[in-house]
């Protein structure tokens, strides 16, 4: 659990925290809320506790201050202001009490991180980084739609929970909460998660380490830091970011962050060209519950699950255009595929795809065919029946052969948004590729397909267990999971790969 705020390091110095007839764990707060543990002291001189509202017996965050009056008024008129607001990407405030000699919030429980620990682990995607910097958005100009400005956008206030929701906190209701500050700040947190820094002179100090600069002290762009970045979300955070430029409106900047859609892994790289390494967060998007809260580990499994979550947030992005009005609850869809029969989804959800077991086969243009059964096993919806390889003395198919993939029909084109990869040993490296052709079965036919379809995705980290490609920008028919290097298997005694089940989401 990430809640804690770090505003005020831009001020210089960490207020006292004055513990003075502070309560303990256990006790109830106005008869309603129960603390149930200390999570720790914000750079505002407050506390924060988990608890629980004994009446409507659900999680809530407890923030206190000492004392209350005069001094708890900001605190206070900030909550007031906050909870006339209710947004799906803003956390929910529920109560607001003064006694005098403390004052204290009640607030949404987001059990999830906070960006600043997030990128601690490394920078991240385009795709998922325009996502996040929308949902700010999203909050930001519900606020500003009121009259309000948060005044306190910032990577400790920008929390990612555990079902992949994105959620803005700890607004303030002071004079320096302003909304050209809002979108200033928005611009810092897209160069924070492209690049793991925040730049302090144009958005204000965090415990996070200032943007790289060059010598004359002018902040270097996200190309500059990590190459990879699409160029025009680079000129982008670059327009945000400075003083010279005027800035547009929170709602038309979360239209223009809609309007990116998604990104080519080919754009997504390091000074090295490699692939950002990603595949860890992946894998954790199998988790079938969250852990519980447990420091820095939770970076890991909270990106993964917003692997699939985020996916769903840019495909509503994409197809709405109107960033006031996709569904705001992300989601990963049902565990069942849509035909024509089934009901509707609600508009700019991904649902499961539901592919037929005929429609799949193996390709593979320079092996002796001996491989190709057993394909209809990855689709089927059963873990326990995998298409394997065979077994190999080196990774690359014992240099005989370049790679081996799964070919897949969906019946019509489609608006792919993801495709799950599930190998029951990790290691492999591996792209997802798409066409528009059928070119048909044979090792002539096989060496056409991949010689002819488009590289989509590419994983070189290796893949995970579980490994989370994005789908086409444009829809497509047809898709190529194609395997380049082999997993070593567990006990050592050769390399082959195996593929448990893949899953295709559809817009």
């Amino acid at each position: 659990m990430a809640e804690l705020d770090e505003g005020l390091e831009a001020a210089g110095g960490i207020p006292q925290v004055l513990t003075f007839g502070t309560p303990s764990v256990g006790e109830i707060l106005a008869e309603r809320y129960q603390l149930e543990e200390h999570i720790g002291n914000d750079s505002l001189g407050r506390q924060l506790y988990r608890g629980i509202d004994v009446i409507l017996r659900r999680p809530v965050a407890v923030v206190l201050r000492y004392p209350g009056g005069d001094s708890a008024k900001e605190m206070l008129a900030a909550a007031v202001a906050a909870s006339r607001i209710v947004h799906p990407h803003l956390v929910g405030v529920y109560d607001a009490i003064d006694e005098g000699d403390r004052a204290y919030v009640v607030r949404e429980w987001v059990d999830g991180i906070a960006l600043r620990e997030i990128v601690a682990s490394g920078p991240l995607d385009a795709a998922r980084s325009v996502a996040i910097a929308w949902a700010v958005t999203d909050a930001v100009a519900a606020l500003h739609g009121t009259g309000m400005a948060h005044g306190n956008v910032h990577p400790g206030t920008v929390l990612v929970a555990h079902d992949g929701r994105v959620v803005l906190t700890d607004a303030r209701a002071d004079d320096f909460a302003t909304p050209e500050k809002d979108i200033r700040s928005i611009g810092a947190i897209l160069y924070c998660a492209l690049t793991g820094y925040w730049p302090h002179a144009e958005a204000g100090s965090t415990s996070v380490a200032d943007g790289v600069r060059d010598s004359s002290g002018a902040l270097t762009s996200p190309r500059q830091v990590r190459a990879g970045v699409p160029a025009h979300l680079d000129s982008l955070v670059a327009d945000l970011l400075n003083p010279e430029m005027p800035l547009p409106s929170a709602e038309s900047l979360a239209g223009e962050l809609a309007s990116f859609g998604s990104f080519d892994d080919d754009e997504l790289g390091d000074g090295d060209g490699r692939a950002l390494d990603l595949d860890a967060f992946d894998a954790a998007a199998a988790s079938p519950a969250p852990p519980k809260p447990a420091g820095r580990k939770l970076a890991v499994g909270v990106v993964g699950l917003l692997v699939l979550a985020l996916a769903g947030t840019l495909a509503a992005a994409r197809v709405l255009g109107d960033p006031a009005t996709p569904d705001a609850s992300p989601t990963t869809g049902g565990p069942s595929g849509t035909t024509a029969s089934q009901p509707a989804k609600p508009a700019g959800q991904p649902v499961e795809f539901k592919i037929d077991p005929t429609k799949v086969r193996i390709v593979d243009p320079q092996g002796n065919r001996s491989e190709v059964k057993d394909a209809e096993k990855t689709v089927d919806g059963n873990m326990s029946t995998v298409w394997k390889t065979e077994k190999y003395p080196q990774a690359n198919f014992g240099a005989k052969k370049d790679g081996m993939g799964v070919w897949i029909d969906l019946g019509e084109a489609k608006q792919v948004v993801s495709v799950e990869v599930d190998l029951t040993t990790p290691g492999a490296d591996g792209e997802l590729r798409s066409g528009d052709a059928d070119l048909g079965s044979g090792k002539t036919q096989d060496q056409q397909t991949v010689a002819q379809y488009t590289i989509v995705g590419e994983r070189k980290s290796p893949m995970a267990g579980v490994t989370l490609f994005p789908g086409p920008e444009k829809p497509t028919q047809y898709l190529l999971v194609w395997i380049t290097k082999l997993p070593k298997e567990s006990n050592g005694s050769g390399y082959r790969v195996a593929i448990g089940e893949i899953k295709v989401r559809v817009q």
